[in-house]
């Protein structure tokens, strides 16, 4: 009866964990900021050293 029990936790986490992190990378996918290029390359730029614009 004790293999029986193991056996159905280890299938529940082998299926459940699967499902879990697709969920989480779904919910994070919903809140991302969509720009185009020239905005990226705006931002991407105010990250490097030496610039004092804000």
């Amino acid at each position: 009866m004790t293999g029986v029990g193991v056996l159905v936790l280890a299938v529940a986490l082998g299926v459940g964990a699967p499902l879990c992190l697709y969920w989480l990378v779904r919910a994070e996918r919903e809140n991302r900021t969509v720009m185009d290029r020239d905005a990226a390359e705006r931002v991407a730029r105010r990250d490097e050293a030496g610039d004092d614009r804000d």
